[in-house]
């Protein structure tokens, strides 16, 4: 979620107390290109958060007068609190070097807190994981939304509406591997037209019930919480619907810019929510039967066609955003070791942020079909609707607390006070999703966990990798003490040797000189690393340091949001040490395991075939550090796990 802009082709910005960066890269192409990525998601709520809100309060009893403002003032307030203040106004200022969301948040309190990061690794890692589940089902929900818009315009449509849906959905992932940054200059005007278009439909059902204005008095929100008990809770699962996009908000920081997206949402984004929210209510005022469909029955008859097309781009916007944010999250997750290896094909030679996923997008795909194929409308698909965000959210505001606290230097009181109303809020709409379990939230909560298992497999198992192949492994020092006391057979040229721990000779070295006995001029130990910061800093990027005659060490560096690129890095970096690196006159050796279960391994029969299923799907290293296949030689070990 994290690089939207660029994989809609927009302009990067770095993030600094005055976003400096928006200058260059134009501070108005930044805010309409915010609005067209970053509120695709919350924009297209009004399509279905009040008509589910509604129908919650109408079930309840009769649907009076004080439970539609009190609905009303309920996600008006949540707009005003969760977004405006937590999201807006505090957390995208609790940016890592100018990144946000869970994974940079996680990054920051990480490297703050030291010695008890490993509760802030649980959160980031539940975070992380929680967010596919809010990824698959924003498409499906959003798209079904507008879709069914299409049986007020002709009754004759509704047999068509799953059908239509698939279409669009499948059209949707069949178009990623192209790159969005041909239609990109589409989606920031289209979606400014969309806020443009709701505002409008909502303005004049203001005028004709103006008392739906004193929702802005939370009396109405607390009445309605104290006066339907158990049900209140419930309303509060279906109020959450109207936030579902903020996450976004602090996701992109570094991309857009802190004042662009601020902007735009006090600008034009939450004013046009709230207009349309006003006239959806004057509508159910006037006749509350409209509750079926208030967003399309405010519409005059003429605009209804019309408004139905503009829903369904708009909602494939949003769908659009939510994919490229699972391929950037997805590559802040391999980044810092939470995920195997995968396929990352970049789309534009221009922007480095344009990346997309095969094996991620066809995973969202399958799981966006099946839940369309599965709920067949989006009232049903409400009820799975929220909980991960939900989840989410709680996850950012304990994060965000000890961020305050240890990284802006706050008083810990002063901190708890700050985000202990939020955690309260966060909570409270976290177990009123919770009653939505049986009725479908169990489907993003068991991904979740699924995905948690995967990440926690992963790291544990590549921890248990390298502690039991460093058994068998030699000391470097000592084997370079051996080969300079007994040199094998020299050959020209540079060896480079990609190792994890370059205190060890790495395996290809020593089968190459065990099977081949020879030994090049210059022989590198490379170790590729990244840091816990977005980008890594210039002066950390290239570290060499010599052994020998023969040897020297090289660590690499890259940011958790940087596509590692060995070659053009050591290109770029090597002649400033001394080294000049030519490409031609160098061979990679690469060291490839193959796994195979052992019952003796003692972690797990199923845990240890997970972890071997996820290393031999992995992508390449050769493609995953960019480095030339004919420069590439591998070795192969054995290895029982």
């Amino acid at each position: 979620m994290a690089s939207l802009n660029q994989s809609a082709g927009l302009p990067e910005a770095t993030l600094d107390d005055n976003d400096s960066g928006t200058s260059k890269a134009g501070f108005w192409t930044l805010a309409l290109g915010s609005v067209g990525v970053v509120y695709g998601d919350i924009g297209t709520s009004p399509l279905y958060a009040l008509r589910e809100a509604m129908v919650t309060a109408a079930s309840d009893g009769s649907l009076e007068r004080i439970e539609i403002l009190g609905v009303l003032s309920l996600i008006l307030w949540a707009l005003l609190l969760i977004v405006t203040l937590k999201y807006v106004i505090i957390l995208l200022r609790a940016d890592n070097n100018g990144e946000g969301g869970t994974l940079s948040l996680m990054a920051l309190a990480r490297s703050a807190l030291g010695r008890g990061a490993g509760i802030i690794f649980a959160l980031g890692v539940a975070g992380a994981a929680l967010f596919y589940g809010d990824a698959i089902i924003t498409p499906a929900i959003s798209v079904l939304s507008a879709v069914e818009g299409l049986e007020l315009v002709a009754p004759m449509f509704t047999p068509y509406v799953i059908p239509i849906t698939v279409a669009i959905i499948i059209g949707l992932f069949a178009v990623q591997s192209s790159g969005t940054q041909r239609i990109a200059v589409f989606f920031g005007p289209i979606t400014v037209l969309w806020f443009i278009v709701i505002a409008a439909a909502g303005l004049p059902h203001i005028f004709r019930h103006p008392e739906v204005l004193g929702a802005f008095n939370p009396y109405y929100a607390f009445y309605y919480l104290g006066h339907h008990g158990s049900g209140a809770l419930v309303a509060l699962g279906t109020v959450f619907l109207a936030v579902t996009g903020a996450e976004a908000l602090y996701a992109d920081l570094g991309h857009f810019g802190r004042k662009p997206i601020r902007v735009a949402w006090l600008g034009l984004v939450l004013p046009a929510l709230m207009l349309n929210y006003f006239g959806q209510a004057s509508l159910v005022l006037d006749n509350p039967a409209t509750i079926e469909n208030p967003f399309f029955l405010m519409v005059p008859n003429w605009a209804l066609l019309p408004t139905v097309i503009l829903a369904t781009i708009a909602t494939v916007i949003a769908s659009q955003a939510v994919i490229t944010g699972a391929y950037s999250l997805s590559q802040q997750a391999i980044q810092l070791g939470l995920l195997p290896r995968m396929e990352i094909r970049h789309t534009s030679a221009e922007q480095r942020g344009q990346i997309y996923m095969p094996s991620v997008n066809g995973m969202l795909m399958v799981g966006v079909l099946i839940l369309v194929l599965a709920f067949e409308s989006s009232n049903r698909l409400a009820s799975a609707y929220g909980i991960a965000v939900t989840a989410t959210m709680v996850v950012t505001a304990l994060m965000a607390f000890i961020v305050i606290w240890k990284v802006w230097k706050w008083p810990v009181w002063a901190a708890a006070l700050l985000m202990a109303p939020f955690l309260v809020v966060d909570l409270a709409f976290f177990a009123s999703n919770l009653l939505k379990i049986l009725e479908g939230g169990w489907v993003p909560l068991t991904l979740g966990f699924c995905l948690m298992g995967i990440m926690v497999s992963w790291t544990r198992g590549v921890r248990k990798l390298m502690i039991k192949t460093r058994r068998s492994e030699v000391p470097l020092a000592d084997l370079v003490a051996s080969l300079e006391s007994r040199p094998p057979h020299q050959v020209q040229g540079t060896a480079i040797f990609l190792t994890g721990d370059p205190d060890f000779a790495p395996a290809a070295l020593l089968h190459n000189l065990k099977h081949n006995r020879i030994l090049h001029e210059r022989n590198v130990i490379m170790t590729v690393s990244y840091v816990d910061q977005p980008r890594a800093k210039p002066t950390e990027r290239f570290e060499l340091l010599p052994v020998s005659d023969h040897f020297v060490r090289v660590a690499l560096r890259f940011g958790y949001m940087e596509t590692p690129n060995v070659p053009r890095a050591l290109a770029r970096n090597a002649p400033k040490m001394g080294w000049k690196f030519e490409i031609m006159n160098t061979s990679f050796f690469l060291s490839r395991r193959s796994l195979r279960s052992s019952a003796e391994s003692g972690f797990g029969e199923l845990r240890a075939r997970l972890f071997i299923t996820l290393a031999r799907n992995a992508a390449d290293a050769t493609d995953f550090f960019q480095i030339p296949a004919g420069r590439v030689i591998e070795v192969g070990t054995q290895i029982s796990f």
